[in-house]
């Protein structure tokens, strides 16, 4: 492959959201813009762009109506249309938007709300008991509460009544949100980095970092106005939201929503999607679950043999990977044809398996920080065990390479988040000299490719790409007046190919027998368990404790007590 491949240029210049909106919704009007499901298990209705434009610029106009011009709007709940209008509607000339995680329990979504100072919620009925209670408690700052789905109850704004008042104000006139200026680099993004309520970072981010990363994504992949994107990530994630989202409303697209991950291949065959983003536990799982139907078949050996024409027909330059692997390609709707892995590494055997079947699946890398695309294989120059290059207009160097030439990656351009969300600390600690140092450890090739090698810090990284901090819930376990102290940390299940997050427990001895008398060890570590079910209850499924080991004597520490984590074994 050649070492230098020129970017794709056809994509139009935009220095915002707003006006990447109105651009795609006059120049793709009559495009597709989502396919949604008005009731679950029904069939995909089409809302067209033009509908689009109409309806952000109803919601907008209701909510600078309301009252809330300039100030922090939270967006929660499952990836859906009016989830997609909120989020352009408030920032494109009301407020700050602010995604939150829909799958955070009640005490975190409050703690969020808080720290972002966030003035309304509009929230899908799947969140409506937590929201009650957080609205009932009184503990925030939110004076307005707006449903995604119609409800009849106190105090609630129903987000449909909205689009109705907001048509007839601009009825009347009222150009309010429309003649709204952009300041393309003010912070109009407030996105919080994963971790608990406690050291969650807010990272502030503009229509400036956005619309950068758009133009650069544009550039190294090809997107068609005709490409229709299957939604399976969790919206709110800075991934799915620029290159699931909001690259596909750039690009005259069209993108359908799946119903949750047990409907995928249901959802595939209906919606019959070209493009596809997931982390790599759901590509990998879709190959092992491919080839395990293959193999029940009996077909194995000749799919095997296909794939050996194939590729050598390839080398002439005939595909017929469409043809040969046809009902292959039907499990996923039939037009597939491309998948990008992002948040974590994917097996690069699984890239390589998908392309020999004629679905092109490459990956990228980029934070929360950075808008979030700092590197990605191209569709036109990849290796399968890389990050990629670096997108356009983007710099990315090693920080202090080691012999090897492994070092920080560090990140400057105009994607680059403003800062930390009332956090000056924070930010001084990673934005220096105009470099974001990421925290990731990593080395580029001869050819610039980047590899990434590990972490800098001590965070754990789980098959599903979540970012999960063991000293956020070290503090959580050490809050039980039977444990001392404790090491949470990711241990390998090799018989599943997967990770899950274990703890060492040193138990406050003094207190156990006070509490309970001479019990054996089997009695204590079940007295322990009790402790570490009521912490998992406190956190997110994926940062849940799975098994735990107990310690008799206390870790080796630091002079500031910090333990030193390489010596535990």
């Amino acid at each position: 492959m050649k070492k230098d491949i020129p970017y794709y240029e056809d994509y139009r210049p935009i220095k915002n959201l707003k006006e990447m909106l109105i651009g795609s919704c006059e120049e793709f009007k009559d495009n597709v813009a989502y396919l949604v499901k008005k009731k679950a298990g029904g069939p995909y209705s089409e809302i067209k762009y033009e509908q689009v434009l109409k309806d952000v610029n109803a919601l907008g106009t209701a909510l600078i109506d309301m009252g809330l011009k300039d100030k922090n709007v939270a967006v929660i709940g499952e990836n859906r249309y009016e989830w997609c209008i909120s989020y352009l509607a408030t920032v494109n000339g009301v407020g700050t938007v602010v995604p939150l995680d829909k799958e955070l329990p009640e005490v975190e979504i409050e703690s969020l709300l808080s720290r972002s100072n966030a003035t309304a919620i509009i929230y899908s009925g799947k969140k409506a008991e937590q929201i009650k209670s957080i609205k009932e408690k009184g503990n925030t700052n939110v004076e307005y509460f707006i449903s995604m789905d119609d409800v009849d109850e106190h105090g609630i704004i129903n987000l449909s009544k909205m689009l109705k008042d907001g048509e007839e104000l601009l009825g009347k006139g009222d150009s309010r949100f429309i003649d709204a200026e952009i300041d393309n680099e003010a912070a109009k993004i407030i996105l919080f980095t994963s971790g608990t309520t406690a050291q969650s970072k807010a990272a502030l981010l503009s229509h400036k970092n956005i619309a950068s990363n758009l133009e650069s994504a544009a550039g190294s992949v090809r997107i068609k106005s005709d490409d229709i994107f299957f939604s399976v990530l969790p919206i709110h994630h800075t991934y799915e939201c620029t290159a699931g989202f909001l690259l596909p409303l750039y690009r005259g697209a069209a993108v359908a929503f799946c119903e949750g991950l047990r409907h995928i291949v249901d959802n595939m065959k209906e919606a019959k999607p070209t493009m596809m983003l997931g982390v790599p536990a759901i590509f990998e799982n879709m190959y092992a679950k491919l080839w395990a139907t293959i193999e029940k078949k009996g077909l194995a050996n000749k799919v095997k043999m296909l794939i050996k024409v194939s590729d050598a027909l390839l080398k002439v330059g005939i595909d017929i990977r469409k043809i040969v692997f046809k009902s292959i390609h039907e499990n996923f709707g039939g037009r597939l044809r491309m998948g990008i892995a992002g948040a974590a590494a994917i097996n690069p055997e699984v890239s390589v398996g998908f392309r020999k079947l004629g679905i092109f699946l490459i990956q990228g890398y980029g934070l929360t920080e950075c808008a979030p695309l700092v590197t990605v294989n191209r569709d036109a120059y990849y290796n399968d065990a890389s990050a990629g290059r670096r997108i356009r207009n983007v710099d990315v160097k090693i920080h202090e390479p080691n012999e090897e030439g492994v070092g920080e990656i560090c990140v400057k351009g105009p994607n680059v988040m403003l800062g930390y969300y009332n956090d000056e600390k924070a930010t001084s600690h990673v934005m220096k000299d105009g470099w974001f140092h990421t925290g990731d450890l990593g080395y580029f090739d001869d050819d610039g490719f980047m590899f990434i090698t590990g972490r800098l810090k001590s965070v754990l990284i789980t098959k599903n790409g979540k970012n999960v901090y063991p000293e956020e819930i070290e503090s959580i376990i050490n809050k039980s007046d039977l444990i001392k102290e404790s090491m949470v940390y990711q241990k390998e299940n090799k018989e599943k190919d997967d990770t899950f997050i274990a703890a060492i427990l040193v138990p406050n001895f003094d207190v156990v027998k006070e509490k309970f008398g001479e019990i054996s060890d089997e009695e204590l570590k079940q007295k322990l368990w009790q402790e570490i079910k009521g912490v998992n209850e406190q956190l997110v499924s994926y940062k849940h404790i799975k098994e735990i080991s107990i310690r008799d004597i206390e870790f080796e520490k630091t002079t500031t007590l910090k333990i030193k984590r390489y010596l535990v074994k």
